[in-house]
């Protein structure tokens, strides 16, 4: 069975619930870890008023017995502290659409007489559920040695231009200790500096961040189908992050200025080893992974709420119209780090199950021992001609 799930709820509604279908039996769930995957999304300089209110715990309400999973659905549930303050209130009508945000679409697509239910569901709130998600999947994925972590390469206009010696490990280490998730502290400080700045003139800014998974084996995806490419898979479950403009794998737009032979990655011997000096290709060639560990950049855009009002039409009257500020971050990008590391984490464990088959861990565990390595032995070749199509 593929790995799927769903998330309801609203921004200011009572809740965000989850379900998680497709978990092996036998997993044994950190709920702490969990929550403190929910914190992290919360923290980070650029951070609206939101953060200073919600204090996001999971509550599991499935799936899970003595601390284990069974096998079934796991059902979650995060409660939306804001929410009492809009019980029984009745709320003025939102008539003049954001440019940028999905005020105006979810009005043409779904009729709606007020803007507010498109805002509320579309609302970047709903990604606790998904960090949430992510966070079991990051457990499943543990116990086969796999790590997903995340650091921002840009903030604006300010760019960190980091060693390529520099370990995976500590880049994750550094980000987790600075405020703006840059491992650069040179580049961190013009970071803080610009959203300062932003802040002041009443702004917002968006940036890019580096998603890194390591442990991966080779042969997670297929290049026998559109959807089975792991590439694919990734760069939908990230696109969907709201405000993600752009996703690449390896070195992405990049190579496209290059010739051939300066894009690929070499393949090499060590022993009976095959092995890259390279990762342009981000670990993944052909949708398959590869065994070198998988690079995706995401681009997300300054938010559409800004202080500073946007040009617009009411619609109630047809008239010019400004929009209103709505409370939202200024910069999203540090606190959506564990958002990334949550849809790549689901898209992994999705492809390793898919590859492993088995209902419980035990049954994982012992068919992930058997997986093919990048190695000779691994690849035996029978060196004569054959008749493809007889």
């Amino acid at each position: 069975m593929p790995l799927r799930f769903l998330t309801a709820g609203e921004s200011h509604g009572p809740a965000l619930v989850a379900i998680l279908e497709g978990l092996p039996a036998g997993l044994p769930v950190d709920l702490e870890a969990v929550n403190r995957d929910l914190a992290r999304r919360q923290r980070g300089l650029g951070a609206g008023p939101r953060m200073r209110i919600e204090a996001d715990r999971v509550v599991i309400l499935s799936g899970v017995l003595e601390g284990v999973t069974t096998g079934a659905p796991i059902a979650l549930q995060i409660e939306n502290r804001d929410h009492a303050k809009w019980r029984g209130r009745a709320v003025e009508p939102m008539t003049v659409p954001r440019p940028g945000h999905v005020d105006l679409a979810a009005a043409l697509k779904y009729g709606y007489r007020d803007l507010r239910p498109g805002l509320e569901r579309a609302s970047a709130r709903e990604t606790a559920a998904r960090v949430a998600v992510g966070a079991l999947c990051k457990q499943f994925l543990q116990a086969f040695g796999i790590t997903v972590g995340s650091y921002v390469i840009q903030i604006g206009p300010v760019r960190a231009e980091l060693p390529e010696d520099l370990p995976y490990l500590l880049r994750f280490e550094r980000a987790e200790g600075d405020p703006v998730r840059c491992p650069d502290p040179e580049a961190s400080a013009r970071m803080q500096a610009a959203i300062e700045q932003v802040v002041r003139e009443k702004d917002t800014l968006g940036g890019v961040i580096e998603g890194v998974a390591l442990g991966v084996p080779p042969g997670l995806g297929s290049h026998v189908h559109w959807d089975r490419r792991l590439n694919a898979r990734l760069m939908m479950a990230l696109g969907s992050i709201p405000a993600v403009k752009g996703v690449e794998i390896g070195e992405g737009f990049d190579l496209a200025r290059r010739r051939g032979t300066e894009a690929q990655d070499g393949i090499f011997r060590e022993g009976g080893a095959l092995i890259r000096r390279t990762n342009r290709a981000g670990g993944i060639e052909g949708g398959i992974s590869n065994g070198a560990p998988i690079v995706v950049r995401v681009a997300l855009k300054p938010i559409a709420t800004t202080l500073t009002p946007q040009p617009s039409v009411d619609l109630r009257t047809g008239e010019p119209a400004e929009t209103r500020y709505e409370r939202s971050d200024f910069c999203p990008v540090p606190r959506a780090c564990p958002i990334v590391e949550a849809m790549m984490a689901f898209v992994l464990a999705d492809a390793l199950l898919e590859k492993l088959g088995g209902d419980t861990m035990e049954e994982c565990q012992r068919r992930f021992e058997t997986l093919r390595r990048a190695r000779l032995e691994d690849l035996p070749m029978d060196d004569r001609p054959h008749d493809f199509w007889p």
